[in-house]
């Protein structure tokens, strides 16, 4: 049940990161990748934190006291994962399209299983690297990237689906030792925000009036995918390993084609359908195979 409890929190996760990316690249038309990573992850803090105050305050005061130090190093650790991870998205879609970012940031899929496996010595279970597989080839067919070009920014999605991978690996690490998951959301989410913040005063010019023309893509970004999103991710892995959490997170490609099927009224053409049909065969068998095996024993 716990784990079932688990798997629909990962898959409303991944719903809501899917129809977030057209917000992410509209909410770029009057203001710098990192003003609006700032206020969005800002605007997460702000949601994550009543659920801190009401659920989480004196459990925080139980297992953080215990474990100061180990606690301190992880959540620094995930914080800077996740804005090396949002930041080089944010910024690479200045620099190619939203088809090229959702195809490459996919690549967090493997990169997962890859780093547990030589770097942590995990033991995987078999259906792992079918399923990564599946999930690639229907990353690469329900992008359409066989019409694009490759460019400057695809480079750069790559870099971050590799901090995406060691942020999913850490969160499953601190999700061990704390159970606080709207406590690290919230700290997760003030680290991001500051750090881009002082990226935006370097480079980038903070004109208020500008980002209240994009209140509507920030609130959505902001609440939606940097508040409740990630709240969800860190429930979601409490049951999940890392690389099963990976692979149902490549949903997110299946849940932005069908809401920009019914939002855009984009067609979804034979090889999108396919692609969609092999990630979520990915998951199933992600998820089934080793359930399957167990009962048999």
């Amino acid at each position: 049940m716990k784990k079932t409890i688990s798997l629909i929190c990962l898959v409303v996760c991944t719903f809501i990161w899917g129809t977030t990316f057209i917000a992410q690249d509209t909410g770029m038309d009057n203001i710098g990748p990192f003003t609006f990573n700032s206020v969005r992850f800002f605007v997460g803090f702000l949601t994550v934190t009543p659920f801190v105050l009401l659920l989480e305050r004196e459990k925080i005061n139980e297992q953080v006291k215990t474990k100061p130090k180990k606690f301190s190093k992880l959540i620094i650790i995930i914080g800077v994962f996740l804005f090396f991870g949002t930041v080089f998205q944010q910024v690479s879609l200045l620099y190619t399209d939203v088809a090229n970012s959702a195809f490459f940031t996919i690549f967090y899929v493997p990169m997962v299983p890859i780093i547990v496996y030589f770097l942590f010595s995990k033991k995987l279970h078999w259906s792992i690297w079918p399923s990564v597989l599946a999930c690639i080839i229907g990353g690469y067919l329900l992008s359409d990237i066989s019409n694009a070009n490759i460019r400057f920014g695809d480079g750069l999605v790559l870099i971050g689906a590799l901090f995406w991978a060691l942020h999913i690996i850490y969160i499953g690490k601190i999700i061990e030792h704390f159970d606080l998951p709207f406590f690290i959301a919230l700290l997760q989410n003030l680290i991001v925000a500051t750090l881009s913040f002082l990226l935006a005063i370097i480079f980038e010019e903070i004109d208020i009036s500008k980002i209240k023309l994009e209140t509507f893509e920030i609130l959505y970004a902001g609440i939606l995918s940097g508040g409740a999103a990630f709240a969800l991710q860190i429930f979601g892995q409490r049951n999940i390993a890392p690389a099963q959490a990976a692979i149902v997170m490549s949903l997110e490609g299946v849940f932005a084609a069908i809401s920009a099927w019914i939002i855009l009224n984009q067609l979804l053409g034979l090889n999108n359908i396919i692609g969609c049909t092999l990630i979520l065969g990915g998951v199933l068998l992600s998820q089934l195979a080793p359930i399957y095996e167990k009962n048999r024993l």
